[in-house]
């Protein structure tokens, strides 16, 4: 009789601790995604704050930026308060051809890992240039060239990725194209036919 009273005074403490949160749980936190994509819209909580140069860290060339990255297009990233360039690349301005679509590429090859940005250096509006790196060791610029939704930038790049660029990417990519030739009356021309459409 003696026993049965402690174990059951033993069952009644166990009970008591769990309810207390004194005792182990077993609920595991829900899975964050790092990689989420910037659209004005609340995404787990959270509202990446707008880029502002003056609140980002300094970091210098050869250093390592790690955590959550919010997309901002096909070749734009926020890590940290950080706005980062991908390096050697371009995909297309989100109001572009296949803009969106690379965008949402971008999430879906990113989302569920956290993202390594390797600084390489700083661009004419403040943004970090960087080479992206998932946990597997993935190149993020390599993986984009691959789905046709970016083209290597050899100015920049050193025709790294050139090899990997699909046929007929330049043509379909024809805006990114434009651009990387220095022919800008080319966006221009665009972006006044698309204003016309509008309005």
């Amino acid at each position: 009789m003696e026993t049965l009273l402690i174990l059951f005074g033993l069952v009644i403490l166990v009970v008591i601790m769990t309810k207390s949160g004194g005792g182990t749980s077993n609920k595991t936190p829900p899975p964050t995604i790092p990689f989420k994509p910037t659209n004005n819209v609340k995404i787990a909580g959270k509202v990446p704050e707008p880029f502002d140069g003056a609140t980002q860290e300094t970091v210098q060339a050869n250093q390592i930026i790690r955590g959550p990255a919010y997309v901002i297009d096909g070749d734009s990233i926020v890590i940290k308060k950080n706005q980062i360039r991908r390096f050697g690349i371009d995909a297309p301005e989100l109001d572009h051809p296949y803009g969106k679509k690379a965008k949402w590429a971008l999430v879906r090859l990113g989302r569920g890992h956290e993202v390594s940005a390797e600084i390489i250096a700083k661009d004419d509006h403040g943004r970090y240039v960087a080479k992206w790196i998932l946990p597997e060791g993935q190149d993020l610029s390599a993986e984009m060239i691959k789905l046709g939704l970016a083209i290597d930038w050899p100015k920049f790049s050193d025709g790294v990725y050139s090899q990997m660029e699909v046929a007929g990417v330049r043509k379909r990519l024809w805006l990114a194209d434009a651009r990387q030739k220095g022919r800008m009356h080319v966006w221009k021309q665009y972006e006044e036919r698309q204003k016309a459409k509008m309005g």
